[in-house]
C-alpha cells in the first residue's frame, strides 16, 4: 500500500472510525488508541474493498473488534471504569452534522448491544440489514435491540429531566 493511498483512507475513514471508538471506549485516550490500532491493521492487511460500502463495513466491524479486544484485556480489567462518560471526554467526540445532542450521551451509557443498535441506527444512518451484517447477528434480534433500547433510552431520559417523555 502506497503512502498516498493509505492517507486517502486515513482522511476519509478518520472521523467515523474515531466515533465508533469512542462509542465503544467513551474516552479520548482509549479511542485514540483504538483508532490508531484500526490503521495498523490497515497496512498490515491491506484488505481489497469491493465498493464504498464493503470499505466502510470493515473500519466499523474493525473497530468495534479492537475495541472489544481492548476491554477484554488483562490490563482493562484490572483497573477502574467510569460508568459516564466525563463532561470533560464530551469536547473529543462531535458528529458532523449535529450541534449538541445530550440525546446521544443517554445512547452512550446504554448497555452495549442497545447502544451499538441505536447509534448505528439513528446516527449513521444504516438500516436493519445492514447493522446485523455489521454487528454479525440476526435482523430480528437488532429489532428486539432497537426497541428495547428506545425504552432504555425514554427511561433515562425521564430520570434526567424529571418529567415524563411523550
Amino acid at each position: 500500500m502506497t503512502r498516498q493511498i493509505f492517507e486517502t483512507y486515513f482522511r476519509k475513514q478518520y472521523t467515523l472510525v474515531y466515533r465508533v471508538a469512542f462509542m465503544q471506549m467513551k474516552g479520548h485516550a482509549d479511542a485514540e488508541d483504538a483508532l490508531q490500532e484500526v490503521f495498523v491493521r490497515l497496512l498490515k492487511y491491506q484488505p481489497q474493498f469491493e465498493s464504498e460500502e464493503h470499505e466502510k463495513a470493515w473500519f466499523i466491524r474493525t473497530t468495534m473488534n479492537i475495541c472489544k479486544d481492548i476491554l477484554k484485556s488483562k490490563w482493562h480489567s484490572s483497573t477502574v471504569s467510569i460508568d459516564k462518560i466525563p463532561e470533560c471526554e464530551k469536547k473529543y467526540f462531535h458528529l458532523p452534522h449535529v450541534k449538541e445532542d445530550e440525546t446521544l450521551w443517554a445512547v452512550l451509557e446504554l448497555p452495549e448491544k442497545y447502544k451499538s443498535c441505536l447509534y448505528f441506527f439513528y446516527y449513521e444512518d444504516y438500516s436493519i440489514k445492514e447493522i446485523a451484517q455489521l454487528m454479525k447477528i440476526p435482523e430480528n434480534t437488532v429489532k428486539t435491540n432497537l426497541k428495547r433500547g428506545r425504552e432504555m433510552l425514554k427511561a433515562a431520559l425521564e430520570k434526567d429531566t424529571g418529567k415524563k417523555q411523550p
